[in-house]
């Protein structure tokens, strides 16, 4: 006899299989180069790379890594933020978006903080954009940068 745990978790990932084709040609991937600066005491700026996967039409998890400078010392950040989307497909233009996640910091200061930011980007639909975000994380935080993007399909 199978137990109704058993028949759940098969039902469970019968529905993942039907689901997994739609979604895997609807993902996004995401490949960039950023700056970042915090106003605290000390202040932080960095500069590196930009990863991350549209998880579905209106979200994505981003991941970026900067090495830089802190109060005259070498500092390193990384960061690891879910984002809301606004206006996923606009090919032309600016879209809005919002995103939280932590971030790691060493340098002066070696601490983790929670990330709270808005953000516009240009053309977030379009194979390529530039972003400014503004929130908090460590003091102040500002980033600007470049994305470029891979639709599932396309060859690159």
């Amino acid at each position: 006899m199978r137990s109704p745990t058993g028949r759940g978790l098969a039902t469970a990932l019968a529905w993942l299989v039907a689901l997994a084709a739609p979604a895997a040609a609807q993902r996004v991937t995401e490949f960039g180069a950023q700056a970042i600066g915090t106003a605290a005491d000390p202040a932080v700026a960095v500069g590196g790379a930009y990863g991350a996967i549209r998880t579905s039409h209106r979200t994505r998890i981003s991941a970026a890594l900067g090495a830089g400078v802190s109060d005259g010392d070498a500092a390193f950040r990384g960061e690891l933020l879910a984002h809301f989307l606004l206006n996923p497909t606009r090919r032309t233009g600016a879209g809005v978006y919002g995103a939280g996640g932590i971030a790691l910091a060493e340098g002066p200061v070696d601490q983790g903080y929670v990330v709270v930011t808005l953000g516009v980007e240009g053309r977030p639909g379009a194979r390529s954009g530039w972003f400014v975000e503004a929130g908090v994380g460590g003091g102040a935080r500002l980033a600007v940068g470049y994305r470029w993007r891979q639709h599932a399909g396309e060859s690159p």
